[in-house]
């Protein structure tokens, strides 16, 4: 049997939390290391065009992946467009500010000061976005944030919404945005990755240069603006099936191994620097 999954097996929810009250989606899996802690966080955000039909399932095997390595895993889910869910602007970027804020009133031996972010795909977009919330305007969705992230990954992301929207005449980052950059400059001001760097965090961005359903370009993009505006990123690039769009969430995969070695350095970075 393989590890991913025996991952899949052996991993399940330690508890189901709800953080709003407005859509059976605004809930959220917390899975925990063995130990008495208090454990870094990882809050994983899913793909799939941030359309309905993609679930926080996803994400399950690289979820036992990271507790394996002893990080508390907060798996999100949020409103998503299509079947009557209500996402897009602004539910779906307000739904997954409230998830992360909501790791504040949960009673588990968590470090609130070592939360990271992962998102794959579509919900790399998010994990960009939310690392970035500390700077946004009073009365944006997602202002003042009660947790400040440490770092972010982004694993293929589509992370310049509005090239992404000329270049495909809309498509679902006109069904996320509701239009396009014309009609609603303000909308992609406040949740475009690339409209908001730098973060003031290390961000880590992993991408297949043969990547057929994210362009590479995009987190190629996305770190040649933040780099010239300070900030810090690494982006890796996996050529043939070791960049597949998929690999990203297979905890056995090449492109899951740059991840965990990051993030190790990273815990390692802070522990000592504290």
């Amino acid at each position: 049997m393989s590890r991913t999954r025996l991952l899949l097996d052996v991993v399940k929810p330690r508890r189901s939390y709800r953080y709003g009250t407005e859509h059976r989606c605004q809930r959220a899996d917390l899975s925990l290391p063995r130990g008495r802690g208090p454990h870094p966080v990882v809050v994983t955000i899913h793909g799939g065009s941030w359309a309905a039909g993609y679930t926080k399932l996803v994400m399950r095997g690289v979820v036992g992946d990271l507790v394996r390595q002893g990080f508390a895993v907060w798996n999100i889910e949020y409103r998503r467009v299509g079947r009557g869910q209500g996402g897009g602007w602004p539910a779906t970027f307000a739904d997954v500010a409230a998830a992360i804020d909501a790791l504040g009133g949960v009673e588990a031996p968590l470090d609130l000061e070592q939360v990271t972010l992962i998102g794959h795909s579509a919900g790399a977009t998010l994990a960009l976005w939310a690392g970035g919330r500390g700077s946004l305007p009073d009365g944006a969705p997602g202002a003042r944030p009660l947790i400040a992230p440490v770092a972010v990954v982004a694993q293929a992301a589509p992370a310049d919404l509005a090239t992404i929207y000329d270049e495909s005449g809309g498509g679902a980052v006109g069904w996320l945005m509701g239009g396009s950059p014309e009609r609603y400059p303000e909308r992609y001001a406040l949740a475009d990755p690339i409209a908001r760097v730098p973060l003031p965090i290390p961000v880590l961005l992993v991408h297949g240069t043969d990547d057929r359903l994210v362009a590479v370009r995009r987190s190629r993009n996305y770190a040649a603006a933040a780099r010239a505006a300070g900030g810090a990123v690494e982006l890796v690039e996996l050529a043939g099936e070791a960049g597949g769009h998929r690999q990203h969430v297979n905890p056995d995969s090449a492109a899951w191994a740059v991840v965990r070695a990051w993030l190790a350095r990273q815990l390692r970075g802070s522990r000592a620097g504290g």
